[in-house]
């Protein structure tokens, strides 16, 4: 029996059914190839609400805004790797996702920190996503999607995650109008797929 792995990918768009959901998906469906259990969280369906900068995560070790992200946070503590998608939006990344990354972000640097005097230096032991495996998704209309792409990457970075290339950024170009018609940039879609392919190829490494 082969050692379980699981990839979860999130959709930051408010669309149930848009361009983010589909690539994110594009790329969940790849690594089941692999072997790798996936989920699909659409946070337009979550209630999640921005980080109110109380600190109460440093001794409490945990977020005490009585939402849905616990439970997203449990998930994403236990996953092996996580697929992170939005929309650019004014070239940013949507309102949600952000509130999901601020928190899970600060909570886990205290899950595995303690905060020190203003007169010591930290000398960090990771974060709670330390190991873990990271890609970015984006996607726009015509341009915004590498500032919202660096979003991303900068979150990843600083949470201790090992982020996965492709032979391209991971962006796709769609939704004119509205429309939902990223199946039609192949291009993107072969991007997303090698990426996804090479998450998958990293995941076995990592778990020999």
């Amino acid at each position: 029996m082969g050692t379980f792995m699981k990839v979860i990918g999130f959709s930051g768009s408010p669309r149930e059914n848009g361009n983010t959901a589909f690539l994110v998906q594009t790329a969940l469906n790849q690594l089941q190839k692999q072997g790798i259990e996936t989920e699909l969280i659409r946070l337009g369906d979550k209630q999640i609400e921005q980080c109110t900068g109380c600190y109460s995560c440093v001794q409490e070790k945990e977020c005490l805004i009585e939402d849905d992200f616990p439970e997203i946070f449990r998930k994403m503590l236990e996953a092996d790797g996580l697929i992170l998608g939005s929309p650019a939006y004014h070239s940013s990344i949507t309102p949600k996702l952000k509130a999901l990354l601020d928190r899970a972000g600060f909570l886990g640097r205290w899950v595995a920190n303690d905060m020190k005097g203003e007169n010591s230096t930290y000398q960090w032991q990771g974060t709670a996503f330390s190991g873990k495996v990271v890609a970015p998704i984006t996607v726009a209309r015509r341009a915004g999607q590498n500032f919202a792409f660096a979003q991303l990457l900068l979150w990843a970075t600083v949470n201790d995650f090992i982020v996965v290339g492709s032979n391209y950024w991971n962006i796709a170009v769609a939704g004119t109008s509205g429309k939902v018609d990223a199946d039609q940039d192949t291009e993107g879609i072969g991007v997303i797929n090698h990426m996804a392919e090479n998450m998958g190829h990293l995941l076995t490494q990592l778990k020999k």
